[in-house]
């Protein structure tokens, strides 16, 4: 197995933060994928068009939904370490709509958190960084100090008590189903991005919050 130098993923990581978007760019795109019924990515499948244009519509749900809690607002304003929240996904991932506009609102609330956005196929040498479980899983959020680019902390593909479903429900059934992935989405939505921001504030308490590693 390759072993990833600190030179070396600082150089993938600065290369990639050139191609990077803004969320609300990335957004913007979503909605233009699914109008022309395409999709991101190298598969225009159905299926990945179907998810892109339902995408298009939960994003717009909770961007317009979520809202940080005063007591974590705090927190987050008195961040002074400058950072890139860089996160890898597809206009088609169903983790992506719940989680995304989660980590927008944080981002707001700091200029010191600068949140930027890579599609996962067009910049895999970096997502071969941040593997889960041996998979390209998204999406994926990395935290880089931007003014060295060190890699912080990584988090994805799924805030860690939907993390904890998923591994449970593979055990007992071997992989998701589309049952599975539908009772997920019920459950981000009765979990109103709690659990997601609740690990985001770990990660800024520089805490482990991802099962990746790098290889």
């Amino acid at each position: 197995m390759k072993i990833a130098t600190v030179d070396s993923i600082k150089y993938i990581v600065s290369e990639s933060l050139k191609k990077a978007v803004t969320y609300s760019q990335f957004r913007d795109l979503v909605d233009e994928f699914a109008a022309r019924g395409s999709t991101s990515g190298p598969e225009q499948t159905d299926a990945l068009i179907n998810y892109t244009q339902l995408n298009s519509r939960r994003f717009k749900r909770w961007d317009k939904t979520f809202r940080v809690p005063q007591e974590e607002a705090e927190y987050i304003k008195k961040w002074d370490r400058p950072v890139y929240w860089l996160v890898l996904t597809e206009s088609w991932c169903g983790d992506a709509a719940p989680t995304m506009p989660v980590m927008a609102k944080v981002a707001e609330l700091n200029k010191n958190i600068d949140f930027k956005v890579l599609f996962r196929d067009e910049n895999l040498e970096l997502m071969d960084l941040f593997l889960t479980n041996g998979a390209m899983s998204i999406p994926k959020l990395i935290m880089l100090d931007a003014n060295t680019l060190e890699v912080l902390g990584n988090w994805g593909p799924r805030p860690s008590k939907a993390t904890q479903m998923a591994s449970d429900y593979r055990k007992q059934h071997g992989k998701l189903s589309p049952e599975f992935k539908q009772d997920l989405q019920l459950w981000y939505n009765k979990d109103k991005g709690d659990n997601t921001l609740a690990d985001l504030m770990r990660l800024l308490a520089l805490e482990d919050v991802s099962d990746s590693a790098l290889l």
